[in-house]
């Protein structure tokens, strides 16, 4: 199997799952107007996402999250897949967005306490508000922009940014950038070659499109 190949398979088979858990999260979005206890899905893929964090750094993100796959899914069509600011990936906008949501978060919950129903449906508002944002933000500039100021993806990305890190063999790597160019968060792992690390590293979502784009195979994960 030939290199195109390798890519084409890996794309699609990534794709299915990524449809697949999309499909689920509009589902959900739909259905949680009506049904608010639904909203606490939302928790429930935080503690997932950070645990998983913790172990093998930010794969939640990669189809597991049904937000990111409904990004790469559904708004890949109409985002002109532009280069995400490195402004929107700076340390005090996580922060920021972090603070205010979690601030905005744990305020409603108390006003709302012990009501159930209506701390899901106030999930529910919050979900619906930010994927509003993630959906300018993905026709604006690249589909998963969100996801680098999405408060799980930020606490994912400090929890794991040294867990089960890419690796590049320096020697053999040739710069063509391929790597870059199949990465769904738009990093460079080919930078590497001539860096200690890449940037924004805990942000890489361990899905190995780099490593089977790399006509030299310099790419790995640790076994």
């Amino acid at each position: 199997m030939n290199l195109k190949e390798n890519i084409k398979k890996a794309k699609k088979l990534r794709r299915a799952k990524q449809i697949v858990m999309g499909t689920i999260f509009l589902l959900l979005l739909a259905a949680g107007w009506f049904i608010p206890l639904i909203g606490y899905f939302i928790p429930l893929c935080m503690i997932a996402g950070i645990s998983l964090a913790s172990i093998r750094g930010r794969q939640w993100c990669n189809w597991y999250c049904p937000r990111g796959s409904f990004a790469d899914s559904y708004m890949k069509a109409i985002s002109p897949e532009k280069t995400i600011p490195n402004k929107l990936r700076s340390l005090p906008v996580r922060i920021g967005v972090l603070l205010f949501l979690m601030g905005m978060l744990t305020f409603q919950i108390i006003r709302l306490w012990p009501d159930p129903y209506a701390i899901g449906h106030f999930f529910m508002i919050l979900l619906t508000i930010t994927t509003v944002v993630g959906i300018i933000l993905a026709v604006i500039f690249h589909q998963r922009s969100w996801c680098y100021i999405c408060p799980i993806g930020s606490m994912s990305n400090w929890v794991g940014k040294n867990k089960h890190q890419l690796t590049i063999d320096k020697e053999a790597c040739v710069e063509c950038k391929l790597c870059e160019k199949t990465c769904p968060m738009r990093l460079s792992p080919w930078e590497m070659k001539e860096k200690l690390e890449m940037a924004f590293k805990g942000d890489c979502l361990k899905c190995g499109l780099c490593m089977t784009s790399c006509p030299k195979g310099v790419l790995k994960f640790p076994e």
